[in-house]
C-alpha cells in the first residue's frame, strides 16, 4: 500500500494543524498525555489522522478554549471513551467546572476593583512617590 493510498484515510499532522488551528506542537502534547490516541502510520511512517481522530481534537480544543483543565478534559474524554455515561454525568462535571469558573470571575472582579482603586490614588506624575508602588510595596516589615 502507498502513502497516496494511506492519506485518503486521514491527514498529516501538519495538515491537521492547519485545519484545526493549533500548533502542531500542541497535537504532539496531546498525544503524550493520552488525550489524543496513537494516530495510525503510513509505510514511511508519517501519522495519519482519521476523521474520529480530527474530531477528537476539536473536542479537546474545545474543551481547553471553555477552560476546562486538561484533568477535566482527561474525565470527559474517559466517559465518551467508556460509552457508559449519561447527560446527567457530563452535566455534573460542567456544572462543577462552571463553579470554579464563577469563582475565578469573582477573583478577577476584586484584583480589577483593587487595581482601579490603586491607580485612582496615582497623580499620574513626574514625582517618583508613587502610590501605586506603596500599595503593591504594602506596610513595612518590621
Amino acid at each position: 500500500m502507498t502513502d497516496f493510498t494511506v492519506s485518503r484515510a486521514g491527514v498529516k499532522r501538519g495538515e491537521l494543524a492547519r485545519r484545526s488551528g493549533c500548533n502542531i506542537e500542541t497535537i504532539r502534547y496531546y498525544e503524550t498525555t493520552g488525550l489524543l490516541h496513537e494516530p495510525t502510520r503510513t509505510e514511511s511512517g508519517h501519522r495519519l489522522y482519521s476523521e474520529p481522530d480530527q474530531s477528537r481534537l476539536r473536542f479537546i480544543l474545545r474543551s481547553r478554549e471553555l477552560g476546562f483543565t486538561i484533568a477535566e478534559v482527561r474525565s470527559l474524554l474517559s466517559l465518551v471513551d467508556d460509552g457508559d455515561y449519561s447527560c446527567a454525568d457530563i452535566h455534573t462535571l460542567t456544572t462543577n467546572h462552571l463553579k470554579s469558573v464563577s469563582r475565578k470571575i469573582a477573583d478577577l472582579r476584586k484584583l480589577e476593583g483593587t487595581l482601579r482603586s490603586i491607580s485612582r490614588e496615582c497623580a499620574k506624575g513626574n514625582d517618583p512617590d508613587c502610590p501605586i508602588i506603596d500599595a503593591l510595596a504594602g506596610p513595612a516589615l518590621k
